[in-house]
């Protein structure tokens, strides 16, 4: 878009429009360090206790690991943005500090609004049916009880739960965990948010789901929201995300194009 503006002597300029770019996340210099319990060795006894305590030394089997180290970037409005990376390599750490469930050990996290996280892992109630499931999931994210109603078919047509018969009305310990990562998703998919990070959820299901998921994602990313999608999937990242992160032993390698980025992170990976 551009706008024209009459200058004199019947001369028209054509200026470039600017278009406002809006932050919903910054990640400024950002460090995660947490600490991992290594099983009950020598050194536990109150003797040896108590020698720690007086030397100030920490117990012998537990270490600190330095999960995220320095990261840095913002995301704005209407981006997709894919993380990948090697395994250990920090990309649903970072996602958790992002969602505000893990503290920053220096740096900051900016965020606007309340990010949502949406992993594979994400609490639902096994004892209780699907359906049920969608109704407290929804009212949870703060949607109106008449909104619920309406949406709740569309929530279980939208996750396939259904296609091999009525397990909407099957406690939840009955389901795969294929099925429950997709009914977790497509809970979490039908309200708007400002921030929505996603947790190799678009890895589960066969490829009609993932088609499916992946046009929620654009739709998302058009109505304002900001998506982050991790997952090993880079197809699915391609597909969804024009921007990626690549995340390696808790460093930021690169932050681009996704072509470019998968690119690299894929010779990058041959080389291993």
């Amino acid at each position: 878009m551009a706008e024209h503006i009459e200058a004199s002597n019947d001369v028209t300029v054509t200026l470039p429009r600017i278009v406002e770019r809006i932050p919903t996340v910054v990640v400024d210099d950002a460090h995660v360090i947490y600490r991992v319990h290594k099983g009950a060795a020598g050194g536990t006894s109150p003797v040896a206790a108590l020698k720690r305590i007086v030397s100030r030394t920490s117990a012998p089997n537990i270490r600190e690991v330095h999960a995220v180290k320095g990261v840095s970037f913002t995301a704005y409005r209407g981006e997709a943005i894919g993380l990948i990376g090697s395994n250990g390599s920090g990309k649903s750490t970072l996602l958790r500090a992002i969602a505000g469930l893990l503290p920053v050990n220096r740096g900051a996290v900016y965020t606007q609004g309340q990010p949502s996280l949406l992993g594979v892992n994400a609490a639902l109630l096994n004892d209780l049916p699907g359906e049920r499931n969608v109704t407290l999931g929804c009212l949870a994210m703060g949607m109106q009880p008449a909104d619920v109603a309406r949406l709740a078919p569309e929530i279980i047509e939208f996750s396939g739960i259904n296609e091999r018969g009525d397990f909407a009305s099957l406690p939840m310990r009955t389901y795969s965990s294929g099925m429950a990562a997709r009914l977790r998703f497509s809970i979490a998919a039908a309200k708007k948010h400002d921030v929505l990070l996603i947790d190799e959820a678009l890895a589960t299901g066969d490829k009609g789901f993932r088609k499916r998921s992946e046009q929620r994602v654009r739709e998302l990313r058009e109505d304002a929201g900001t998506v982050f999608l991790v997952s090993h999937q880079l197809s699915s990242v391609r597909d969804t995300c024009e921007r990626t992160i690549w995340l390696e032993s808790g460093v930021l390698r690169m932050d681009g194009p996704t072509d470019e980025v998968l690119r690299a992170y894929e010779d990058f990976s041959n080389k291993k």
